[in-house]
């Protein structure tokens, strides 16, 4: 069943798409089972757990840490993590960027926005991105880098408000690009798109998207 999702889904990518696995909540075995149908990279939300995945699992699985994340979990996260999505602050960064220097590690991450309509989830705007990056403190990281930018859509039917969210997403991305990291290939992710609208965020040209229920079925 997996392994089928898995090669339906993959089908509908383009190659430079890369497919996030969101495994949260599920069992190791059942990651397994993806693992080997092909998938290596995967997504948690929540640090306890993934750190308790990727102790057991492969080591080559790419772990991408795509909740919230608080300040006081970070050091434990940093061991294992490929790619944290949720950089919401500079408070956060540079804890990141601390329990990175003390394991001699460079950590990838995206810079969180907040595009949908609900309060309740997290993000920068463009003006505080800029606020960050131009910041004296950011100046000084060495053991962080930026990646490229992810938000997530209202949870609504709407095809048009998704897309005008994304869209803005793309714009937000395009427009750091040119400012700050103009010379950096390395920025080069928008991470945006999950089960029910990953195709609509390809569309507005996504580069990583999050799939959960569309491979696992519904938790």
């Amino acid at each position: 069943m997996i392994e089928e999702q898995l090669a339906l889904i993959n089908e509908t990518l383009p190659p430079h798409v890369c497919l996030v696995a969101v495994s949260k909540t599920k069992p190791a075995f059942i990651i397994k089972e993806a693992y080997d149908a092909g998938q290596r990279h995967f997504g948690e939300n929540k640090v306890q757990e993934l750190v308790e995945k990727a102790e057991e699992l492969p080591k080559d699985i790419k772990w991408h840490l795509i909740g919230h994340l608080q300040t006081n979990k970070v050091k434990y996260l940093i061991p294992h993590v490929h790619l944290i999505h949720s950089v919401d602050s500079l408070k956060l960064l540079a804890e990141i960027n601390k329990q990175a220097s003390k394991l001699g590690k460079v950590v990838d991450c995206l810079m969180q926005f907040h595009i949908a309509q609900e309060t309740s989830k997290f993000g920068l705007t463009l003006d505080e991105a800029h606020g960050l990056l131009l910041s004296d403190a950011y100046q000084q990281f060495k053991n962080i880098r930026f990646v490229g930018v992810m938000g997530m859509a209202s949870n609504t039917d709407e095809e048009t408000q998704i897309k005008t969210e994304f869209a803005r997403l793309r714009y937000y991305f395009q427009e750091l690009k040119t400012r700050f990291f103009a010379n950096e290939p390395s920025f080069r992710e928008l991470s945006m798109g999950m089960s029910g609208d990953y195709l609509l965020a390809i569309e507005e040209g996504s580069t990583m998207v999050r799939v959960g229920s569309s491979i696992f079925g519904s938790r």
